[in-house]
């Protein structure tokens, strides 16, 4: 096991001095709170390259949609490759931590399965990971929409198009939030040319979601035959959309209850000993 261990450590080793200077640009502006592992990465995206892995697998483009969603379109790719170094450090890094169990244990079925399992959970976490990270986004995006959709049908009833209304909801905006973000590239992309059709579907594009669908859906409508009734339009959309915000509190009100239930036991239990211990002391004694 210890020859192993010295095997597997030389040759990564070997690799991250090779790799370290020559990834550096890719590296250097991610996030370390999103990849810790970050310094590590080169590694990965040696193999990657010696291997010449061409993502071309369903799964390669479920994780693509992901990553289009969370980075955008131009980043896509580039993330997608980080990811899937990424994991590859961190199967190396969990084979590192089970040879240097085994130095301290028996090698046998147990310590292979559990080994395997380990294995399995560090791969897997990088995509549960991502998962959550959608799942924030989508959740950002449902609470800002509302809000962003009731100020806007005012603006457009005020007389104001639908640009010129997103542009000064998005620059009179201070809320640093995933649906700003995607509604200032919107702003961004229609001043610099772009079809304002061909900017709203990306938008609806990017944030995914049931709510915006259907509000671009009605704004595509409205420049390619008009509608006359569109600011009453979006003002029965942010209704609608102001009640799913309700019902969403609501339910994280439950969810924040029923998570406070084991800890209230926990100190209801705490309470019942202070309160007993001196009474059963007292018998004991007695």
């Amino acid at each position: 096991m210890l020859i192993s261990i010295i095997i597997l450590v030389s040759l990564v080793t070997v690799v991250y001095i090779i790799s370290k200077r020559k990834y550096d640009k890719i590296t250097y502006p991610l996030d370390k709170k999103e990849y810790p592992l970050k310094k590590l990465i080169p590694i990965g995206l040696y193999i990657m390259d010696i291997l010449d892995y061409k993502f071309m697998s369903n799964y390669d483009r479920r994780l693509l949609l992901k990553f289009t969603e969370i980075k955008g379109t131009k980043n896509s790719w580039h993330y997608l490759k980080i990811h899937w170094a990424n994991r590859i450090v961190l199967f190396i890094t969990g084979l590192v931590i089970i040879f240097i169990i085994g130095l301290a244990t028996t090698v046998d079925m147990t310590y292979c399965f559990f080994g395997t399992c380990f294995l399995v959970a560090i791969i897997i976490s990088g995509d549960r990971e991502l998962e959550s990270r959608l799942k924030k986004r989508h959740f950002s995006i449902r609470w800002d929409f509302p809000d962003f959709l009731n100020k806007l049908a005012l603006l457009v009833n005020a007389g104001l198009t639908i640009s010129k209304a997103w542009e000064k909801i998005v620059k009179e905006n201070k809320k640093q939030s995933d649906f700003y973000k995607e509604a200032e590239i919107v702003i961004t992309e229609i001043t610099s040319g772009k079809s304002e059709l061909k900017v709203y579907e990306d938008f609806s594009r990017r944030c995914r979601t049931i709510e915006v669908a259907r509000f671009v859906s009605i704004i595509i409508q409205n420049l390619r035959k008009g509608n006359a009734e569109l600011a009453s339009i979006l003002r029965v959309i942010s209704n609608e959309s102001w009640e799913m915000r309700k019902n969403t509190a609501k339910k994280l009100g439950e969810e924040a209850s029923a998570k406070m239930v084991i800890p209230m036991m926990f100190m209801f239990v705490a309470i019942i000993l202070i309160v007993s211990t001196p009474a059963v002391l007292s018998i004991i004694r007695m």
